[in-house]
C-alpha cells in the first residue's frame, strides 16, 4: 500500500487523513481482506452445506455481507492509495479539510467536520465533504465570512462562518 505523494492542493482526488485515521483504516482493510474475508467464505460454505439455497436465509445473509465487505475493501483501497497523510491543518481560521467548523446555516448554528467521514472516526459530528454543496461554498472561507450556497432543492441558504479550528478527534 502506498501513500500518495500528492497533496489536496495538487490532486483533487487526494483525501487528507490524519496518521491515526490512516492507520485505523489500513488495519481495517488488512482485517477485511484477510481474516474477515475468510470468515465470510467459511459462513457461506457452512450455509451451502445446509442444502436448498433458495430458502437458506443464512446463505443469503452471508452473501449480502460478502458484497458489503468487498465494496468496503474497494473503497478503502482507493482511499488509502490516494490519501494525503499529514499533520492537522494550521489553526488559521480558514476552512479546509480536517477543520471543525461552527457556522450559522439559515439561522441555525451547527458544528461539523469539513473533510472525509473517515477522519471523524467514532465522533458523532456531522461531516461535509469538499464535494457537497455546502462544502464547495465554504472551502477556503474564513471566520466571520458570510456567504451562501444553493441547496439541492434550488434555494439559496445563507451561511456565516462562526469559528474554524483543527479537528482533534
Amino acid at each position: 500500500m502506498r501513500v500518495s505523494t500528492n497533496t489536496p492542493e495538487t490532486d483533487e482526488n487526494a483525501q487528507w487523513l490524519t496518521q491515526e485515521a490512516y492507520d485505523r483504516l489500513k488495519a481495517e482493510l488488512e482485517h477485511l481482506s484477510g481474516p474477515g474475508r475468510q470468515e465470510i467464505v467459511d459462513r457461506i460454505e457452512a450455509a451451502r452445506e445446509e442444502g436448498d439455497l433458495k430458502e437458506n436465509g443464512g446463505y443469503h445473509a452471508a452473501k449480502e455481507e460478502q458484497g458489503k465487505a468487498e465494496a468496503r475493501i474497494r473503497y478503502l483501497t482507493d482511499l488509502l492509495e490516494n490519501a494525503y497523510v499529514g499533520e492537522a491543518p494550521a489553526d488559521d481560521g480558514v476552512v479546509e479539510p480536517g477543520m471543525q467548523v461552527t457556522a450559522k446555516i439559515a439561522d441555525n448554528e451547527m458544528t461539523f467536520l469539513f473533510g472525509n467521514r473517515e477522519i471523524a472516526g467514532d465522533s458523532d459530528l456531522d461531516v461535509y465533504s469538499k464535494d457537497s454543496p455546502i462544502g464547495q461554498a465554504i472551502d477556503g472561507a474564513k471566520e466571520g465570512d458570510t456567504l451562501s450556497y444553493t441547496a439541492p432543492n434550488g434555494k439559496d441558504i445563507p451561511v456565516e462562518i462562526v469559528s474554524v479550528k483543527p479537528f482533534t478527534g
